[in-house]
């Protein structure tokens, strides 16, 4: 792994980031480049995968249909949107989108971390209400108890979803 101290961050503009860079085999995908920053000093941290070789735009649906389905390998990069249709949830590319490798309960995590902030912050209750049955039917898929669909779109092409039940297709 390379590591470069002392940068300076985008945020608090003090020299206490740290750039990290490393390259990892992911099996039934390839080589990754995982490049990551943190600032000692304010907490700030940003994430990106990037797939060594050029890749096509994507989009792959996968189906959570049982417990086992949680296990499943996930590479999203910044450039890819991610969502659930049937919770009409979704994160989206850009500048506040991380890049991670995960699994598809990391990935429904997520999702519940940011509904529970959501929840948290609401000013009524019809939103409080609303994030609180969310994060059941997010519970219970992280059981394996509901089945839900997850489609990551990457016009890069550098995710993926790493399961031969993952249904794989051009982004046009």
């Amino acid at each position: 792994m390379d590591e470069i101290k002392n940068q300076q961050c985008p945020i608090c503009k003090k020299n206490t980031l740290t750039l990290r860079e490393e390259l990892k085999e992911v099996s039934y995908f390839g080589k990754l480049y995982l490049f990551s920053m943190e600032c000692s000093d304010c907490n700030y941290k940003k994430s990106d995968v990037e797939s060594e070789t050029k890749k096509k735009p994507v989009k792959i649906t996968f189906t959570i249909e049982s417990e086992k389905d949680l296990s499943v390998r996930v590479i999203k990069s910044s450039t890819a949107s991610i969502r659930i249709p049937q919770l009409r949830i979704s994160v989206t590319a850009g500048s506040e989108s991380d890049g991670y490798v995960s699994n598809i309960e990391g990935v429904l995590g997520r999702f519940y971390k940011i509904t529970e902030g959501e929840r948290d912050i609401a000013e009524d209750e019809k939103t409080r209400k609303k994030a609180k049955k969310l994060l059941k039917k997010l519970w219970k898929a992280k059981s394996g108890d509901l089945k839900l669909k997850v489609i990551l779109e990457d016009p890069e092409g550098n995710s993926g979803i790493l399961s031969e039940k993952a249904e794989i297709k051009n982004l046009k």
